[in-house]
């Protein structure tokens, strides 16, 4: 965001080719670390058509388009698959508490009967230390079971590590992306498809290393590298650390925007980031 809080849609898609260039699988957009929730639907749409019109194949786009109000999640995922885009990332509806496993399911189901595209391809976005809800082993089960092909795999946000290896053990070649670099290596070894990470904007490359050598006895080396990084940014808040570090990097202050109710780093927040990345 600008200091106007407006999107600075260049520079968003000046970042999204830095990705991919540095190793980047894929890009999962309008998630947390994005603060789509802060973000309408018309500028989410907008925003992905002037990616896609910046360079960025929509064949690497997984948008996120899971909001509180079904019509715009559908309209955000139509949208998507519209553009080309390989996936969306879909939230459960966020905002009622002590829904039912067959309100969410439903709610899913609802928005794969509306859009009506066989091109569509869900991964589902569990993240209950941020939207309370989530997706509980039965509702992925009824998901897979009626609509196979469509829902495809799972980001794991819990932070729990236990949590991720049972869906990897339950749902063998159902895609699962730890939301936390932390856990990559652990699970690859358990057929994890990748990570989706907030601190790949200042890390991808050495997630993309780990990568490539997972197999190899350098691995583990490489993991403890990553988890070093990974605790140093999350002791303090996530989305105004990473902003900080790319202002810090670039040399370009803009960076540090961000939209309320979120808030910039402080001077001595960032000073104190930045000893513990060196």
């Amino acid at each position: 965001c600008q200091g106007d809080v407006a999107v600075e849609r260049g520079g968003v898609a000046a970042h999204c080719r830095g990705w991919v260039g540095g190793g980047a699988g894929g890009l999962g957009v309008f998630g947390t670390t994005s603060e789509a929730n802060s973000h309408d639907a018309g500028e989410r749409r907008h925003l992905l058509e002037r990616l896609i019109d910046g360079g960025i194949a929509p064949g690497v786009l997984m948008p996120g388009t899971g909001c509180c109000a079904l019509p715009d999640t559908v309209t955000l995922t139509r949208h998507a698959v519209e553009q080309g885009c390989f996936g969306v990332l879909m939230l459960p509806p966020f905002y009622y508490k002590g829904v039912s496993d067959d309100g969410i399911y439903a709610s899913i189901a609802e928005v794969i009967e509306r859009v009506g595209d066989r091109r569509l391809r869900v991964y589902l976005y569990h993240i209950p230390p941020m939207a309370t809800l989530g997706f509980s082993r039965e509702v992925i089960g009824r998901l897979l079971k009626a609509y196979p092909g469509i829902v495809a795999g799972l980001k794991d946000s819990s932070g729990d590590w236990n949590h991720t290896r049972s869906l990897l053990e339950t749902f063998p070649g159902f895609e699962v992306f730890p939301g936390s670099e932390t856990h990559l290596l652990d699970a690859l070894r358990l057929g994890g498809a990748g990570c989706i990470s907030a601190t790949a904007n200042i890390n991808v490359a050495a997630m993309h290393r780990l990568l490539q050598v997972w197999r190899t006895p350098a691995a583990d080396r490489l993991q403890q590298e990553l988890t070093a990084v990974r605790a140093s940014v999350q002791k303090f808040p996530m989305v105004a650390a990473n902003k900080a570090i790319l202002a810090e990097v670039r040399q370009a202050p803009a960076w540090n925007a961000v939209r309320p109710p979120l808030r910039p780093l402080t001077d001595e927040a960032k000073q104190a980031l930045f000893a513990s990345l060196t």
